[in-house]
């Protein structure tokens, strides 16, 4: 009796040995065999609340998984990931069940992006923001203050407090958080920046280089330039010259301003009008980019107080008013002298 129980037994561990060695081996072809999509990529969406189980069966019936057992196997004993991450995954016909299981244990979700021009104004980038759909929009329609008192915490003006650049983001993620981290980045470049300053700079705070730096954006058109561009307006500063820069006259006009400046609106007293007025504008007329930040902590040597366009997005450089009013002549009215009105000390 005893020996056919042994035999029994054996028979037993025998057949269960060779039915885990072929489930072991069945489940190693299949996780490293290609997905049967149908199409080159698909996208799949885990919503919150969702687990890998339902997930997993949910992929079945859509035929991009075959055995999804195998896959809940493998997650239970091999993943070191408690729960699934919410957003989109891309998977392509070269994925693997392996690769798949992978993707969405470790949180691969597919990014989407959106790109802050240096040089836009807060309303042309809220307006870009608004228009995404990718993400979820918890902004829209609130007035400024409103909107950075969420950001910050403080009703504070918004333009230039957000860093131009590329940023990368899931789906779902809040216009709130991607602000909250395009606020933190300027913040972050400001802060680390101004104590590397040039001495004898005519800026008493961290605001007002943000505020120059604006200005430099949106008067340079050739990037090479913005040191220079920046040496001339700080030297005005410093010798009480008018900053007399279109750009602030057209920012301060906003919704009025039709595409062109006349000799009426340079007239016009506004707080941004720095023909009229000395000294830097109340708040920025841009973002600025990193580089612009730089030019104006860090500004070019020389002794240019003027520049006129040459045409070509470059600039001609003038020390002197009458040097200036020559290249006017040259560049801006084709060679035919006549009268004009150009930049003053007073």
């Amino acid at each position: 009796m005893p020996r056919l129980v042994y035999k029994f037994l054996g028979v037993i561990i025998l057949v269960g040995s060779l039915a885990v060695g072929y489930l072991w081996w069945d489940a190693k072809i299949y996780l490293n065999s290609h997905l049967p999509l149908t199409s080159d990529e698909k996208i799949i969406q885990v919503e919150p609340g969702s687990n890998l189980t339902r997930l997993l069966y949910q992929l079945e019936q859509q035929n991009v998984v075959t055995k999804p057992r195998y896959l809940l196997w493998y997650a239970r004993f091999f993943s070191t990931a408690n729960s699934l991450h919410v957003g989109e995954y891309q998977i392509t016909a070269e994925d693997t069940p392996l690769s798949l299981i992978e993707k969405l244990m470790s949180g691969k979700v597919k990014l989407h992006s959106l790109t802050i021009i240096e040089g836009w104004n807060f309303s042309q980038m809220m307006a870009e923001i608004n228009k995404n759909p990718f993400l979820q929009h918890q902004l829209k329609d609130l007035p400024d203050k409103k909107i950075m008192q969420r950001i910050s915490g403080k009703e504070e003006h918004p333009e230039g407090r957000f860093m131009p650049d590329t940023y990368r983001f899931p789906k779902g993620m809040s216009d709130t958080d991607l602000l909250k981290q395009a606020y933190a980045t300027m913040s972050d470049y400001l802060k680390q920046q101004w104590p590397e300053r040039d001495v004898g700079l005519p800026f008493k705070t961290p605001y007002e280089a943000l505020i120059m730096a604006s200005i430099v954006e949106k008067e340079t058109g050739l990037a090479s330039e913005r040191g220079e561009i920046a040496g001339v307006f700080i030297r005005r500063l410093q010798t009480r010259m008018r900053l007399q820069t279109d750009p602030t006259v057209i920012y301060g006009m906003g919704k009025k301003f039709k595409g062109n400046i006349k000799r009426r609106d340079l007239k016009k007293d506004t707080p941004y009008n720095t023909y009229r007025r000395y000294g830097l504008p109340p708040t920025p007329i841009a973002m600025p980019s990193k580089e612009a930040i730089d030019a104006v902590l860090h500004p070019a040597a020389g002794d240019a107080l003027y520049f006129v366009s040459k045409g070509d997005g470059s600039h001609y450089f003038s020390s002197t008013l009458r040097e200036h009013n020559n290249a006017v002549i040259k560049y801006q009215l084709k060679g035919r002298k006549r009268s004009f009105s150009s930049y003053k000390k007073e």
